[in-house]
């Protein structure tokens, strides 16, 4: 197995992982409520997804409590 004859320096690691940093979420608005979601996603709080209507959340919301009552 090949074995480095010299250490890397940090400068040439530290070049290496400059692209290895965390990115942060891209936000959009949603255009039935106007909340702030991470972009192709359905919104959490109406259930829009590009205009149309995709989940019904009262519904969704009243299978959650069913499945997991407290």
């Amino acid at each position: 197995m090949a074995v480095p004859k010299r250490k890397h320096s940090n400068a040439r690691t530290g070049t290496r992982r400059s692209h290895d940093h965390k990115k942060l979420v891209q936000l959009s608005n949603c255009l039935q409520c106007n909340k702030a979601i991470p972009t192709h996603t359905i919104c959490p709080q109406c259930g829009y997804y590009m205009g149309r209507k995709v989940v019904d959340v009262a519904d969704a919301l009243e299978k959650k409590s069913k499945r997991n009552p407290k």
